[in-house]
């Protein structure tokens, strides 16, 4: 090692200085560059610190033309002969008043920065062994696929992902990252400061607002591209993945196919519920939040996208079209279906009772979901703008569980769900600019919403005999329960922006929120000889119209001074609540005033520190109010209470952000905390294992704390991370009638190391770990995970790319009750002539064959641990044909 480091730094010079303007102040993420005389090839390029400090490496005995850029200076270049001691060289930039709009460049920087935008030139980051986009940003610094497969840039959840800045699949990233084809990609762009409205972009702040560019290359441009794949393996495992994208200055349209049943789920139930469509929420700084609830049956959902059986078919279709200039549509479509198998093995030990209850579960789940979205774009000129979006979303859910009980007494029990839930949301919104110093904004967003679950539960035992009044001289309890909740929901609001200067302006919001929901539910038995005893009794039914008003008005005023950025606000709500239930109107009336305050501390020009103080007012949705019994599941019963009243939030976060492209050094940290004053509170009876609840506002104060930090660094190829995350809580609740006091800490470590070569392997070695700490009353409990993992990935003769991906887990308890360890390896290993459409594969997976995987939770009622049983191993031979 010694002699590799003596006979590299006699190979290599390093020439360092200062970029400076003509004031003498540094430069601050300019482009340094230099290029090989000789051979006239980039050789080392840099960017300035925020004191403008730059460094290259040089090779001795070599000469160089050093070019410097920045966006608003007039470029500068010298050329400069490497000796064999390093040397310092300082570059003064002049300010130039006008630029072209376009400027020929014969060097790419692998990272330039322009202004909000950091360019990324893929080629200078892939090793040639990646296969999708999800592949590529990985490698890039500052950029991660998080878990869930979202991106995210700095620490934030990246918002929009365009191609050729048209939209790709508005509302999601996770559909981007699985399936744009890393070779055709040419830059990634990030857009920091995000807004896609030109005129009110510096008048809100966008701090969190982070979007995503591809661009592609030039081969990829007003031709069709993309790929077929198939797959098939033993037991008649099978993979079909054709994919087209097309892409011109005038319209683009992106093909999506996905057919699998070896568990790869391109679009799962969680998916569905977080895929927003673009829509947001246009009162988020107003401080109201009216909840119109979802997901009323709380299917089971598969941990990781592992179950015993997936069974995958799924079509999605993207288009854009710009007619004229000015006018943009665009709009996508989704359709997916999942089949699922899931079993289970759950220990479950109650507080109060003391009773250990274990079941065996068979989860057998079809799901179909699908969205479809339509978007108008009109922007004539710079004054003025006009959006217009609608989506639809539907699903048609069904679930049949078997669960075998084993507790006090043993009971076999089926239960089933099924909804067709319907959603559709339309969003217009106005943007105008009188002049200069006034500008104007209208939102209005609709929201219409029909929910149907329905629950059936057959058993040999019937938890709740002393509450309802059924006929017990039965062979079985076919128990039946048909809901439908109907939301209309309006949110609408005005905005003035009064520009007082560059760096000050005053917003003016008049604005309203209306809510109806009507909700009914009814219970009845199926009797041994298919007759139907109903229960008209109140208990056993519900009838509700709810309604809630919310008109208000607020100022906020934005000024910066030196590096503060001061946003403090306030805004006043009128409230009124309505529920109609049992011939009776129980009415709410409610005046509230809701601080906010914003404040960041600009450093440097990518190193901040944000401050976040606001009050926010919650408001529950309609089935916390119906008071006639709803059964959840077989052991648990559930009544509202139409006296509740909203609850009150303190929410303070402090977020800190440094992105240094001198050294590639990515760091962010955020604190955030919340206190619940008035919240909903549960209140629960518990008898065995059954239980009956309630809610309640309290007088128990809630709390929250989350943290989460991170640091990466790149020295040359290798990048290296450290990251940590703890979340803490404590809540108060009603168990049996006296106060129950949980809290919950949990902890999630993760070490990474990994290599970046271009004609060499490439590993990534890694390590989590996890803690789960849960206190109920006088009980605690703790459980652990390690998980070391990695990632390796290599391209060997010419033609053949071999990956592999392990991951291992120990996870035990402190009680020394449960120590279970299991692993996952998978690896793939394709063969393509260079030059060749066609790609042969051979893919593993759950190659070590793991049975189960262990998942824990915990309430005031209860500690849970589970065992849960997921696919064996499958190998498929594959064929790829690229278009």
């Amino acid at each position: 090692m010694l002699l590799l480091a003596t006979i590299g730094s006699a190979q290599e010079m390093s020439l360092s200085g200062t970029v400076k303007d003509s004031l003498g102040v540094g430069v601050d993420m300019a482009n340094v560059i230099a290029i090989n005389t000789a051979t006239q090839g980039l050789e080392s390029y840099g960017i300035t610190n925020h004191a403008g400090l730059f460094k290259l490496k040089l090779k001795t005995g070599e000469q160089y033309t050093v070019k410097v850029s920045y966006l608003g200076f007039k470029p500068e270049s010298f050329t400069f002969t490497a000796g064999t001691q390093d040397a310092v060289k300082d570059i003064v930039m002049q300010e130039q008043a006008a630029q072209l709009d376009e400027v020929d460049v014969t060097y790419e920087m692998p990272v330039s920065v322009k202004g909000d935008t950091i360019v990324y030139d893929t080629d200078a980051f892939v090793s040639g062994t990646e296969k999708k986009l999800k592949d590529v940003l990985e490698n890039l610094p500052g950029i991660e696929i998080n878990d869930d497969g979202q991106i995210e840039v700095e620490g934030k959840t990246v918002s929009k992902v365009m191609v050729e800045g048209k939209d790709f699949f508005d509302g999601d990233t996770k559909l981007a990252v699985e399936n744009i084809p890393a070779n055709a990609l040419n830059k990634v762009e990030v857009l920091r400061n995000f807004n896609e409205v030109s005129q009110m972009k510096g008048l809100t702040n966008d701090d969190d607002n982070v979007a995503l560019n591809i661009k592609l290359k030039e081969g990829k441009k007003n031709f069709w591209f993309g790929e077929l794949t198939a797959g098939y393996g033993p037991d008649d495992r099978y993979l079909a993945h054709p994919k087209l994208f097309y892409y011109s200055p005038k319209y683009s349209i992106n093909i999506i196919t996905d057919l699998n049943n070896i568990g790869e789920v391109p679009f799962g139930r969680s998916d569905y519920r977080n895929f927003t469509g673009g829509f947001r929420n246009i009162n988020s700084r107003g401080g109201s939040s009216i909840s119109t609830g979802a997901d009323g049956l709380g299917l089971s959902s598969a941990q990781n996208n592992r179950a015993n059986e997936i069974d995958t078919k799924f079509a999605a279709a993207n288009f854009s079209y710009a007619p004229i200039e000015g006018l943009d549509l665009s709009g996508f479509g989704i359709y997916s279906y999942t089949g699922t198998l899931m079993k289970s093995e759950r220990t479950t030990s109650y507080i109060i009772s003391d009773e250990v209850e274990s079941t065996t579960s068979n989860t057998d789940q079809t799901v179909h979901l699908g969205l479809a979205k339509f978007s108008v774009k009109y922007k004539p000129n710079e004054d003025f703008q006009l959006d217009y979006d609608a989506l639809l979303k539907q699903s048609d859910d069904n679930e049949e569980i078997d669960v075998l009980s084993i507790s006090s007494i043993t009971d076999q029990i089926v239960e089933e769900k099924k909804q067709k839930p319907l959603s559709v949301n339309q969003n217009l919104n106005i943007y105008y600019t009188s002049n200069e110093n006034n500008i104007f904004a209208v939102e209005a967003q609709y929201l219409y919403q029909d929910e149907d679950p329905f629950y059936e539960s057959i058993r040999n035992e019937f938890a709740f005999l002393d509450i309802f009044p059924v006929d017990e001289d039965q062979d079985v309890y076919n128990f039946n329960q048909a809901k439908s909740v109907v939301t209309n929901k309006v949110d609408a609001k005005v905005d003035y922006y009064r520009v007082l200067g560059s760096k000050s302006n005053i917003n003016l919001t008049l604005g309203t929120t209306q809510s109806n929901q009507n909700f009914n539910s009814n219970i009845f038995q199926i009797l041994d000889n298919e007759d139907i005893l109903n229960m008209d009794e109140n208990e056993f039914n519900n009838e509700v119209a709810f309604h809630v008003s919310d008109i208000y008005a607020g100022i906020h005023y934005k000024v910066i001074s030196g590096i503060f950025t001061f946003n403090p606000g306030v805004t006043l709500h009128q409230f009124n609540l309505k529920n109609e239930q049992l011939g009776t109107v129980v009415e709410d009336n409610l005046t509230s005033l809701l601080p906010d305050v914003y404040i960041n501390a600009q450093l440097k020009k990518s190193e901040n520190l944000r401050f976040n103080y606001r009050v926010t007012r919650s408001f529950t949705d309609v089935s916390n109010f119906a008071q006639g019994y709803v059964l959840n599941n077989y052991n648990s019963l559930y009544s509202g209470n139409r006296d509740l009243e909203s609850a009150l939030n303190h929410n303070v976060s402090l977020n800190f952000f440094s992105f240094n492209m001198f050294n590639f050094t990515n760091i962010f940290a955020n604190v955030a905390y919340t206190k619940r004053i008035d919240a909903l509170k549960s209140g629960v009876n518990i008898n065995g294992i059954n239980r009956v609840s309630s809610i309640i506002n309290s007088n128990f104060d809630d709390e929250s704390l989350s943290a989460s930090g991170k640091y990466e660094r790149t020295l040359g190829k290798i990048k290296a991370s450290v990251q940590g995350s703890l979340g803490w809580s404590t809540t108060n609740n009603l168990v049996d009638n006296a106060q129950r006091t949980s809290n919950s800490l949990t902890q999630n470590y993760r070490g990474a190391l990994s290599t970046n070569f271009k004609n060499a392997p490439n590993l990534e070695l890694g390590y989590r770990y996890t803690v789960n700490n849960y206190e109920n009353g006088n009980l605690e409990t703790t459980f652990y995970t390690s998980r070391p993992y990695a990632r390796f990935d290599a391209s060997f003769l010419k033609n053949f790319i071999f990956t592999v991906d392990y991951d291992y887990y120990n996870y035990t308890d402190d009680a020394d009750t449960i120590s279970n360890t299991y692993s996952f390896l998978e690896s793939y290993l394709t063969y393509q002539k260079k030059d060749s459409h066609w790609e042969y594969g051979v893919k593993g997976t759950n190659l070590l064959n793991t049975t189960t995987l262990n998942r824990d939770s915990t309430n005031e009622l209860y500690f849970s641990t589970q065992a849960y049983f997921v696919q064996p191993r499958y190998v498929l031979l594959s064929v790829k044909y690229d278009l």
